[in-house]
């Protein structure tokens, strides 16, 4: 099996062009079908007479969702570049075709959508413009086919085209160790923690045992399917789906590697670079990118051997990366800037290593001396000046070096302001960290997390240094943080049945009047009140994720919230302005919530006053800019 990948602008009729030559919508959301827009990785399977199969993925289109569409580029064999006839090429075809041409992608066909769109008399001229808009890229010679996915135009013939261009490609390496990139997790009951993903090389059979990068933990493979289809093993190129219970899902996310028990984690690697003709002279020695590897999206550091001469966009250096994950020589990546997150170039994975590791004439010793200070202070966090005078650095130098160490990982670098912390000692600290919140979590799954306060507690750490500390965790995705509750990336707040049932029993209001809200006092104190195990901490819970909004004295749902403001854009929709009286004959409600909740749309930046009436802000803002 292969894998063909869709790519393309938005609206230019990927997911519609899949579910022509396949039967199936790979639009999985109910959100990407009612906008008619896809969000996330799509899939589907692509089946020939003479048993020839492909797995066809289908990727977002638009720009605020291009790290999903990395997280499918890779592995694609054959791409299916769509562009609409009647629009041509657009922003994100371009930035497709630099991605994958960065990735190495062997084979493209350019499909020409749309067709019925365009008068007869015109297609040639439409095709020619787009052809034309095509020069310079890795689609400039593909061939192309004119389809209609409405009226079924050109399906057969691209079909047959993708026959041919499925059985022209080289199988992958069956022996070669399994490498399967994780692009989702879920569970089944009864049968446990489902993975998926474009096995890239190697053969998975029932039974076997893999491991799980970078988590470094062993699982058993209890069975394997494509697209639905049980199979005994699978060879490299198919999509697969494979069963290995005995680990949650939780510890699981997109990005992971199933891999072969060879392999192992680095987040060093050496690496041959080549970057956009227009990022050129951005390009520096030593570069903070956002890494895209096969579904991962790692934030690291690019230290170049030397800058790219003149004419020149190529380089070879080391990837040093803030989480590990599994790679071999050969594996492409992309390299986007932190911010913004523009397109930088792509590589190719030459090796793994480490500074430590390259040929070097002589230790650094100012560098030693840094990493003792260091170590000798553990979570005592010190700038870069008092390393400078324990190490009897200039402070320059001291500077250099923490930085570089910081940006390899081996130091912890805290912000409020700048200091540093031994990476052994920050690392122990972590495990606390997690150990505590995944206890909370077990223990309490309704609440958001820990406070930093309730942390100090539990590490024995001052609060305020603790707080910096977790902000760097935060930053990095190794933690997350929810009106000042700290958790785990996966953690998701559950509410128990009694707690729902209390709920929506304080919170059900009068259906005679669906606009009038509950008192705050009364919701709290019957919430102390009911005895439910846990109710307290929910009820903050459902305060800090928005679904109860406390607006004054009241308390409103969310859908409240949500109909009141719809109501209100309404009225504005054909009146300049709003009073107090109109906003409470508008809801049907008093003065009494009217004036609160004018004062909480002012507050939220949606209506601004003026005397005794309201303006939308936006209007006001126009009015007096012009």
């Amino acid at each position: 099996m292969h894998i063909v990948g869709t790519a393309g602008h938005v609206d230019h009729g990927k997911s519609a062009l899949v579910e022509a030559l396949t039967g199936t919508h790979p639009d999985r959301w109910a959100e990407e079908r009612e906008r008619g827009m896809t969000l996330d990785l799509g899939f589907a399977h692509l089946r020939f007479d003479d048993g020839t199969e492909a797995g066809i993925v289908d990727v977002p289109g638009h720009e605020r969702f291009l790290h999903n569409m990395l997280a499918g580029a890779a592995g694609m064999e054959i791409l299916l570049l769509v562009v609409a006839l009647d629009e041509g090429p657009m922003p994100q075809t371009y930035e497709h075709l630099q991605i994958l041409a960065f990735l190495g992608v062997p084979r493209v066909i350019v499909v020409m959508t749309k067709c019925d769109l365009i008068p007869d008399a015109d297609r040639e001229a439409a095709r020619s413009l787009v052809r034309e808009a095509l020069r310079g890229t890795i689609a400039e010679e593909a061939e192309e086919v004119v389809v209609s996915a409405r009226t079924g135009e050109g399906i057969a013939r691209l079909r047959e085209r993708i026959h041919a261009a499925l059985r022209a490609l080289p199988p992958r390496a069956p022996d070669a160790p399994v490498y399967l990139p994780v692009d989702r997790v879920f569970a089944l009951p009864g049968h446990g923690t489902i993975l998926t993903g474009t096995l890239m090389q190697g053969r998975i059979a029932t039974g076997e045992t893999l491991a799980l990068a970078p988590l470094g933990e062993r699982v058993r493979v209890r069975s394997v399917q494509c697209f639905g289809e049980p199979r005994a093993s699978v060879e490299g190129g198919a999509r697969v789906a494979v069963n290995v219970p005995g680990i949650e899902t939780s510890r699981v996310h997109r990005g992971a590697v199933l891999v072969s028990p060879e392999f192992s984690s680095h987040d060093r690697y050496a690496v041959r670079v080549r970057f956009l003709e227009s990022e050129r002279t951005r390009v520096r020695r030593r570069m903070q990118v956002r890494v895209h590897i096969g579904t991962a999206e790692i934030l690291g550091t690019l230290v170049l051997d030397a800058l790219p001469s003149n004419g020149e966009t190529t380089a070879g250096g080391l990837l040093l990366l803030r989480a590990p994950t599994a790679a071999f020589p050969g594996v492409r990546f992309i390299l986007r800037r932190v911010s913004p997150k523009a397109l930088l170039g792509g590589g190719e994975i030459v090796g793994a290593g480490t500074i430590a590791e390259r040929p070097s004439t002589a230790a650094d010793p100012a560098r030693e001396s840094v990493l003792a200070v260091l170590r000798a202070r553990g979570l005592d966090a010190v700038d870069a000046a008092r390393v400078a005078f324990e190490a009897n650095l200039r402070e320059e130098r001291a500077a250099e070096i923490l930085q570089e160490l910081a940006e390899r990982g081996a130091i912890l670098r805290i912000e409020r302001p700048v200091a540093y912390l031994d990476g052994a000692a920050a690392e122990l600290l972590l495990e606390r960290v997690v150990a505590a919140l995944e206890h909370v979590h077990a223990m309490e799954p309704w609440a958001l997390g820990m406070t930093s306060l309730a942390l100090s507690r539990v590490t024995d750490l001052a609060e305020q240094l603790l707080v910096r500390i977790l902000a760097a965790w935060v930053l990095t995705g190794r933690l997350k943080r929810t009106s000042g509750y700290y958790a785990l990336p996966s953690h998701e707040p559950r509410f128990t049945p009694e707690q729902q049932a209390l709920f929506a029993r304080l919170l059900a209001g009068d259906p005679a009047q669906p606009l009038v809200p509950v008192a705050f006092d009364d919701v709290a104190g019957a919430v102390k009140r009911a005895g439910v195990q846990g109710a307290l901490k929910a009820f903050d819970t459902l305060l800090a994720q928005g679904k109860v909004v406390k607006v004054g004295d009241a308390l409103y749902r969310a859908e409240q919230i949500a109909r009141i403001r719809s109501a209100v854009e309404s009225f504005f929709a054909s009146h300049e302005t709003m009073t107090p009286a109109q906003l409470r004959d508008l809801l049907g409600t008093s003065r009494k919530y009217a004036v609160p909740l004018l004062e909480w749309m002012d507050a939220q930046g949606i209506t601004i006053r003026s005397g005794d009436v309201r303006m939308l802000r936006e209007r006001a803002k126009s009015r007096t800019m012009s």
